[in-house]
């Protein structure tokens, strides 16, 4: 029997790199298991993280890999790897590295967000398939912004009209293949169908670390209680307002010097980055929703 041959690494195009992101209730051997599957497939572990945690008994994993012989071919791969995951109960998915997220951005009045997530998507260090912006306000709002191509879309909402340009929000996510939808200060609240729908698909940027001011005018209020440090969280969005599972935080220290105007500024500058970065660990496989809370494999 001939061997395998190992593929051609000086070939032009360079071979894909998947990412495979697992859990399941934990038992032994399971590393030695996924490691062996995927060797014996004909490919090769670039990187390999994984968790235990102790509270749940549950088993969290992420294994970067490429194919090594000419033979390799994922979508035998999963295929057969759908035994071992029965086997171990797990939920489990896997992406090509060059397999870019559609993503649909919702964007109210305030765009710094949103310019920041358009900056990164154009040089390309957000890998992502821009497939649309929508707001609740009119193009004319962004005068200063190039969306590059992307498609607008004004879809306006009052109280009455709420389940309507709702319908329409799901529509457009459906139509355009969204599998993100990213809230870049997006000043409404989803209603619980909606959330429903969007399940671990919607990521939310909040004005908040610790303590949370909800409400008009979040930063004068925190002005007024003379907190000591200010700072953003990204979430999944849930029917439950701002308390989805968590995905990254940052904050930055507040002295009694700082002005309201000053905490909006520094606000804005901690929003933009935190969303930015949940937005790239939940695209690039990275984040894994473990009930109320997540477990991300940072780089």
């Amino acid at each position: 029997m001939a061997k395998p041959k190992l593929a051609n690494k000086s070939a032009a195009a360079p071979a894909e790199i998947y990412h495979l992101l697992l859990s399941c209730p934990n038992r032994p051997g399971i590393i030695a298991r996924v490691a062996s599957h995927i060797f014996e497939s004909g490919f090769n572990i670039a990187d390999s993280r994984q968790f235990d945690e102790e509270d749940t008994d549950q088993f969290f994993m992420r294994v970067e890999f490429n194919p090594v012989r000419e033979d390799a071919d994922i979508e035998a791969w999963k295929a057969s790897f759908c035994e071992l995951a029965e086997e171990y109960d797990m939920t489990w998915k896997v992406r090509g590295q060059s397999q870019r997220a559609k993503v649909l951005i919702l964007v109210s009045k305030f765009d710094h967000c949103l310019a920041d997530l358009l900056y990164r998507w154009r040089i390309g260090e957000l890998p992502i398939d821009l497939v649309g912006i929508a707001s609740n306000y009119p193009r004319e709002t962004f005068p200063h912004l190039d969306f590059t191509g992307a498609p607008f879309h004004y879809l306006p909402v009052t109280r009455e009209t709420k389940m309507e340009q709702e319908a329409q929000i799901w529509a457009l996510t459906q139509q355009s293949g969204a599998e993100l939808v990213v809230l870049a200060r997006y000043m409404q609240i989803l209603s619980d169908g909606l959330a429903a729908k969007l399940s671990g698909k919607c990521i939310n940027i909040h004005h908040s670390f610790l303590p949370g001011f909800k409400g008009a005018k979040p930063y004068h209020q925190a002005h007024a209680r003379g907190v000591k440090v200010i700072g953003a969280s990204a979430h999944y969005v849930t029917s439950e307002l701002d308390e989805g599972p968590i995905i990254e935080q940052d904050v930055e220290r507040i002295s009694h010097h700082h002005r309201p105007e000053d905490l909006v500024s520094k606000g804005r500058d901690i929003e933009r980055r935190v969303l930015a970065r949940a937005v790239r660990l939940h695209v690039e496989n990275r984040v894994v929703i473990n009930g109320r809370k997540t477990i991300v494999f940072t780089e």
